[in-house]
């Protein structure tokens, strides 16, 4: 009870000062408004036949997440300092990984996959020991942190048509793409995290932020299937220098990046195929233009 009392104080003494640098000016609230936003969270989530509650995510946040992302969501826990990438800032309501078009709230289910899925090359691990009623609370409180939530809806998700057969022209189409879109400058020729670009790249914090080296053979943050791919360049990350491509690429063709970008991964259970087709094409990097 004493350490409930004592959240709930330095959450309300220090929230308006919090908010007032972390916010933008429209997103700025009243003390009345914060008082209740911050001690009546009425945030809910939805994730098919689940409906998570604001207040039952509370308790689970406080004692796993809490330490990294902060009492007020914004980023500052007391293990932040030693971190990076920095924890997400809940309320500003950026988030990379995402179904939905750039610059527009991800759905709930986007964020209840990214808690069980975790994100490789930072801290933040696979949670999948919570349940899908915890998972789903969880998402709900995270929520009630930024007051976008109470404004704007979740964007649409993108389309993604069927995938469809992985060929060798399919491929060279993709590597043609790599080079035109100048994917080469922030990801290297060979997709090692080395292009001209890569050393200068800031997140939207100001702060440095490396490329995805495709050649060491680890997860892409936000999933690792195809679809998983085709996603991120099509939706962008959002707080990254990585735009979305869906105005420069029909969405059928950007499969044909999606196989191509595999081609430049060490073999895996997801591009066996592409591996091999691009042995058979004595495929070589892209000239940079």
């Amino acid at each position: 009870m004493r350490r409930k009392s004592f959240l709930r104080g330095s959450v309300l003494s220090s929230a308006a000062a919090v908010l007032a640098l972390s916010l933008p000016a429209e997103a700025q609230l009243s003390t009345v408004q914060l008082e209740s936003w911050v001690n009546l969270p009425t945030s809910t989530s939805h994730i098919g036949n689940i409906t998570g509650n604001a207040k039952a995510g509370a308790g689970p946040y406080r004692r796993y997440c809490v330490g990294c992302h902060g009492e007020l969501g914004d980023g500052n826990g007391e293990n932040a300092t030693w971190l990076d990438p920095k924890p997400r800032d809940f309320q500003l309501a950026i988030f990379k990984c995402r179904s939905t078009p750039s610059g527009t709230l991800p759905t709930d289910e986007d964020l209840f996959d990214t808690i069980a899925r975790g994100l490789d090359r930072s801290v933040m691990p696979p949670w999948d020991t919570f349940t899908k009623d915890e998972r789903a609370d969880l998402v709900a409180w995270i929520k009630h942190f930024s007051p976008r939530w109470q404004k704007e809806k979740p964007g649409t998700p993108i389309q993604i048509p069927s995938e469809p057969e992985i060929t060798a022209e399919r491929i060279e189409t993709g590597q043609d793409l790599f080079g035109k879109l100048q994917c080469w400058r922030c990801h290297g020729v060979q997709g090692t995290a080395n292009g001209p670009a890569a050393s200068t790249l800031t997140d939207d914090q100001g702060r440095l932020i490396v490329p995805y080296d495709f050649a060491d053979g680890s997860r892409p943050k936000c999933g690792s299937t195809d679809r998983d791919l085709y996603k991120i360049f099509m939706t962008g990350l959002d707080g990254t220098p990585m735009p979305s491509y869906s105005d420069n690429i029909k969405p059928d063709d950007a499969w044909d990046l999606v196989f191509y970008l595999r081609t430049l991964q060490p073999h895996n259970a997801y591009n066996a195929r592409e591996i091999q087709i691009a042995k058979q094409l004595g495929l070589k990097p892209v000239t940079p233009q």
